[in-house]
């Protein structure tokens, strides 16, 4: 063996051996940061433990490693060629040394930098941080007063001179070595034609062949490796900074993080967009519009303490199901001819139904950070659970004590970097991934519905403490697998294109799947029925978002799709076979936002609620029912606020439109006939907008009390 890595390292291309050896010194010196870090600002009153530490260790680790790996990638892709080769002259090497001394030098002071930042703020380096080159003048001599800057800018030209020699002298080191520079270039290319032109059966078994497969063979070995240090993770998602909130400890996530790392994935994600003279401008309009008791709006207080007005059973189980695309329209509860959802309009027909129930924005990851936060995703770039700098959210699921916690999803957390959500701000959160069942995949989004169900029903009814859960479904989502093993589900096949636009298909494809998620659904129905938790919980579910759609069976009587409404109303169903003894239908306008709220109290929870969701069974807030839309169109925030009658939606900083939600012409703008509706309905879009931006940055578990 010794023999044999020994042969290998002598015939692997010096530029692999000087990258090697230059990403492993360079990620050790991380590692050895991260370590001084630790022994500076870590809290001896609220220790790490061992778990903990090395757990943080080894992400911020592999974080270390990318930033290293990306470092020298330029080196490793153009490296191998003769006229670009540090090997080849003096002044190629030369400049190799300055590119790598000054991406050496902006890693180190981003450490520099960090450390100081901490020291000052508690907090890592991120995008905020710019904030202080806005007065240059007062932040330079406020650094120059704090710290010894003399001695700092010292250290670090040291550092630095010392880089630049040590870079060179390993530079020269593998000189000496024979010069195939080139070759493994030659060698990858070369097979990748082979494989274009089919040319294999034409190749002689030759020495100067076997150099060509021997190369081949180190370029794509060498290819594999650089990819696996950058991706960091074997799987469909990369390594990504919500990997780092796996703890509840704010100091152990904050040591995970690589400083340069964290500030450019903050810097993509984290811009500060909320304007607080704005929020306390609309406070009073808001913090009435929420029922807060101690109103401050120099504190901007929103908290306020809830008590349940109407409960379901004795500290009952609560499951929420986040469905897939779960238009209203396309439900058999709106009446769709093609039934395709009769398991879901029983539970309908037994429970509580929403039927003006509307999610704020379309998309799967806006949605759960909707309901797990409470807040609607006012994010223009990207979404909000991709933003570090607001992953620390209280959430009323957290409310749930003594419950056990549990979030099931067919694919990885990992998908919208959802997985720092909801580890973060769950406290026992038991997260069920893909990877984690004994079910195998069936597409790009894991394990199926149906399976998914199975897997929760399983665990379910091993509980012997009450349980909070949430099922996230994927399956009504392009590529519309329908699994092989699929309990007796029977495919639709005789229906024409013509008859499924009408009723707001597209295809025979999507109406299967959206029948076997009902399916799936229904199955899952039958089984806890056989189990004795099913006697004592609350089931819910509703549809993370909808998609737009004027089907014929609705564009008579409800215009609500003609004004763009059919992606955001999704049913709302709380079933529970056990509890509900009248069912009801409900018109009552409502928001996502409003979920969990009332889970918590039909569970019988009294707690405190931070942002803006609210009861709907509370009767205190049945003459001030709305519900907010926000969407991005254009890089420009389209708002929208939903009453029993009315529709206010303007693009942010415009006038807008009143809409009759139930008339022959939705689409006219009705202020003029009412211009007192109109001004409460702007005043509250405009506030409750404002005070969404600045709540999601200060929204923190430790301060979720009644001021």
């Amino acid at each position: 063996m010794k023999r044999l890595l020994t042969n290998f390292w002598t015939q692997t291309p010096r530029l692999f051996k000087f990258i090697l050896v230059s990403v492993i010194a360079f990620t050790t010196l991380m590692v050895i940061l991260r370590v001084a870090f630790w022994m500076l600002y870590s809290d001896p009153s609220s220790p790490i433990g061992a778990s903990d530490f090395w757990r943080s260790m080894w992400l911020g680790f592999r974080f270390d490693l990318r930033v290293a790996m990306l470092s020298f990638f330029a080196l490793y892709l153009l490296g191998g060629f003769k006229w670009l080769s540090p090997f080849t002259s003096r002044w190629h090497r030369y400049v190799w040394i300055v590119y790598l001394t000054a991406f050496f030098s902006v890693v180190l002071m981003s450490y520099v930098i960090d450390f100081g930042h901490y020291a000052y703020l508690h907090t890592r380096l991120n995008f905020t941080a710019t904030r202080f080159l806005e007065n240059l003048d007062i932040s330079t001599q406020m650094v120059w007063e704090s710290y010894p800057v003399v001695w700092i800018s010292i250290a670090v030209l040291t550092v630095i001179t010392l880089f630049i020699y040590l870079i060179n002298r390993l530079f020269k080191y593998y000189e000496k070595y024979e010069a195939a520079h080139y070759k493994w270039w030659y060698g990858f290319f070369s097979f990748i034609i082979s494989l274009l032109f089919m040319r294999f059966k034409t190749m002689a078994w030759t020495p100067k062949t076997f150099r060509f497969w021997k190369a081949t063979a180190i370029g794509i070995s060498s290819f594999f490796v650089v990819f696996m240090m950058i991706q960091s993770k074997f799987g469909q998602y990369p390594l990504r900074w919500s990997d780092a909130a796996f703890s509840d400890k704010p100091f152990t996530v904050q040591m995970t993080y690589n400083p340069l790392h964290y500030f450019l994935d903050t810097w993509k994600n984290g811009r500060v967009t909320y304007n607080k003279d704005k929020v306390t401008a609309y406070y009073d309009t808001v913090s009435d519009y929420l029922g807060v008791s101690k109103k401050n709006s120099q504190t901007l207080n929103f908290n306020r303490y809830v008590k349940p007005t109407k409960t379901l059973g004795e500290k009952p189980n609560v499951v929420l199901i986040i469905v897939e695309s779960f238009a209203s329209y396309k439900t058999s509860m709106s009446g769709n001819p093609l039934n395709p959802t009769p398991n879901a309009k029983i539970m309908a027909d037994e429970g509580y139904f929403f039927k003006n129930f509307f999610t704020p924005s379309t998309g799967t990851a806006r949605s759960i950070w909707t309901t797990i936060t409470g807040i609607p995703d006012t994010e223009a770039k990207g979404t909000s659970s991709r933003n570090p700098l607001i992953v620390d959210q209280h959430s009323v699921a957290n409310e749930f004590k003594d419950y056990e916690k549990f979030y099931f999803l067919g694919g990885s957390a990992s998908w919208g970097n959802i997985r720092g959500i909801l580890s973060k701000n769950i406290d026992g959160l038991h997260l069920k991934e893909k990877g984690a069942y004994r079910f195998s995949d069936v597409d790009v989004w894991g394990i199926s519905d149906l399976d998914l169900f199975i897997e929760a029903n399983d665990v379910f009814k091993k509980q012997t403490k009450p349980f909070f859960a949430i099922i996230q479904t994927s399956g009504d989502h392009r590529p519309y697998t329908i699994p092989h093993d699929n309990h007796d589900f029977k495919l639709v096949k005789d229906i024409d294109i013509k008859t499924l636009n009408k009723y707001g298909f597209e295809s025979l494809e999507e109406l299967n799947s959206y029948r076997f998620m009902d399916h799936s659904i229904g199955h899952f129905m039958s089984l806890l029925k056989k189990e004795k938790y099913g006697e004592n919980t609350i089931f819910a579910f509703w549809g993370d978002h909808g998609i737009n759609g004027n089907p014929e069976h609705v564009a008579k009587e409800d215009k609500i799709s003609t004004l763009g409404l059919g992606s955001l109303r999704v049913p709302f169903v709380i079933w529970a076979p056990g509890l509900i003894k009248k069912p009801k239908v409900l018109d009552t306008v409502a928001s996502e936002v409003d979920g969990l709220p009332t889970l918590a109290a039909l569970a019988g929870l009294s707690y405190v609620e931070t942002t803006f969701g609210r009861d709907l069974f509370n009767p205190q807030y049945d003459q001030n029912r709305y519900a907010f839309t926000v969407q991005q169109m254009g890089g420009q925030a389209q708002l929208g606020l939903i009453s029993d009658h009315f529709y206010y939606q303007m693009y942010q900083n415009k006038k807008g439109k009143l809409h009759k939600l139930y008339s022959d012409n939705p689409l006219k703008d009705h202020q003029k006939s009412f211009p007192d509706i109109a001004k409460k309905m702007r005043d509250l879009t405009i506030g409750l907008h404002e005070t969404m931006q600045y709540k999601a940055h200060f929204n923190k578990q430790a301060d979720a009390v009644v001021k």
